[in-house]
């Protein structure tokens, strides 16, 4: 039992977890848009959001990312370069469009994480600035991505898609602003810090009805998206209301990051069906 648990420790916290949750939307965007995604662009998006999850949560400062200081941090990072290098091994089998478009994901990330104006540490530091980054590069890798690695134009249907995952990763990210609220330092400026927990919930609560409302803005949509996403309106909404600032350990890091997961179940078992 003491091994299980540290092995579930070791998933959540090498990011394993959240890779799999991005990996899912991938295909979401699949069942929902009918892009095709290929093995090379599902393995590089999953090792690479380790690689780049591992970087951000423990090499905010790269002395400190060297410079390991338990053996745990140790095992995390050297997984994170075994990651990374078979990010690059599947990077190579993609078209130049996609390298651009990764391009300006890798500096954006890069700037999330690594210091480069005179009065912040990094863009994260700015106030109330990091969900929307991860947002954007969530609905970007996602949506934005497999369309242009498929050669689709951008659509009026792609970008209510896009603006929907922007929205949901949002969402998302609310229990986790919640739970950091004790620790984060106020020169954050998180949401929760701004508004408070009740108003950060009820502003959240509103985004999730506005991610459901845009999928009837859709050229086409199928059973499929109005049921799928009516589901996942449902799953957020309870989310929203069941979040505290207390939580268990893994209310946010396993729970809240396995509903993406969750929802890609839902909508593979209902494209079957329908």
């Amino acid at each position: 039992m003491k091994l299980l648990k540290q092995f579930f420790n070791f998933y959540i916290d090498a990011s394993i977890h959240v890779a799999l949750a991005v990996v899912s939307l991938l295909y979401a965007t699949d069942v929902l848009l009918n892009i095709s995604i290929d093995i090379h662009l599902n393995f590089f998006v999953f090792f690479g959001t380790i690689t780049a999850y591992n970087f951000v949560k423990y090499g905010v400062e790269a002395k400190k990312y060297v410079l390991v200081a338990t053996p745990y941090h140790k095992y995390i990072q050297i997984f994170s370069i075994f990651c990374s290098l078979i990010a690059i091994y599947h990077l190579s089998f993609l078209d130049k469009n996609s390298w651009y478009f990764l391009l300006g994901i890798l500096v954006l990330t890069g700037l999330y994480a690594i210091p480069v104006l005179p009065h912040a540490k990094n863009l994260r530091s700015l106030g109330g600035l990091k969900i929307f980054i991860v947002a954007l590069v969530w609905a970007g890798t996602t949506v934005i991505f497999p369309a242009i690695k498929e050669g689709i134009v951008i659509s009026w249907d792609v970008m209510i898609e896009t603006v929907q995952r922007f929205l949901v990763v949002l969402i998302l990210l609310v229990p986790f602003e919640i739970r950091d609220l004790a620790y984060d330092v106020p020169e954050l400026k998180t949401l929760p810090q701004r508004f408070g927990v009740t108003n950060t919930k009820i502003y959240a609560s509103f985004g999730v009805l506005l991610f459901y409302v845009l999928t009837f803005l859709k050229d086409t949509f199928l059973m499929v998206d109005v049921i799928g996403k009516g589901i996942l309106f449902l799953v957020l909404g309870f989310t929203i209301f069941s979040t505290k600032r207390k939580q268990s350990r893994y209310f946010s890091s396993f729970w809240v990051e396995a509903i993406p997961i969750f929802w890609l179940g839902m909508l593979l078992l209902m494209q079957y069906f329908f």
